[in-house]
């Protein structure tokens, strides 16, 4: 990789990254491109140069974060052996990213639904289908073998995923009384069961 290529690089980290920081700072109302750009020393057209707009900042923002969950969650199914201890392992998962990774996991959660990501909604979906592939890789066989009760993979994705992801966003909103421990000591059991075949 050439200097310049490496410059670029960096320079389009420091905007992801200072991008999660106002974000998490000043929330969906101060994240703006003027807020990004002055705190990350960047100007607009070097923003503009590496993401095409605002919105592409953000959508590759992301991206970001969802790929790095999905790292999380897939390490931590290839600890595992059985169909029950990877569920569980993956709900784990989650939730420690959300703990420790609170900004990150903020993000995704509030920014679901956003007006800024439907233009980059191609790229995203096709983002999150190669981030769920070690997801699905994992399991597929093992609901081939019948360790997992067959369903179609989208409704087993929203079984495993959308329990602990509303749980998630519930203590990220602070607007609910979640305890993130007692999640993991309950859910990963409670999940595993609306999956188990017997």
């Amino acid at each position: 990789m050439s200097p310049k290529q490496q410059r670029g690089e960096a320079t389009a980290d420091r905007l992801l990254t200072t991008a999660l920081q106002v974000y998490a700072a000043s929330g969906q109302q101060g994240f703006t491109v003027n807020a990004v750009t002055a705190a990350s020393g960047v100007s607009l057209g070097s923003l503009y140069h590496h993401f095409g707009s605002f919105d592409g900042l953000a959508a590759a923002l992301y991206t970001r974060c969802m790929e790095e969950l999905f790292e999380e969650l897939t390490s931590a199914l290839t600890r595992t052996r059985t169909a029950r201890t990877g569920v569980r392992a993956v709900v784990r998962a989650y939730l420690r990213f959300t703990e420790e990774r609170p900004d990150a996991a903020l993000f995704l959660h509030a920014s679901a639904y956003s007006g800024y990501l439907a233009a980059h909604a191609d790229r995203i979906r096709e983002a999150k289908a190669t981030a769920l592939e070690g997801l699905v890789a994992w399991m597929r066989p093992r609901i081939e073998a019948g360790e997992i009760a067959p369903a179609p993979e989208p409704l087993i994705e929203a079984l495993v995923i959308g329990p602990v992801a509303e749980t998630a966003r519930r203590w990220l909103s602070s607007t609910y009384d979640v305890d993130l421990a007692e999640a993991a000591r309950v859910l990963p059991d409670r999940i595993w069961r609306s999956l188990s075949p017997e």
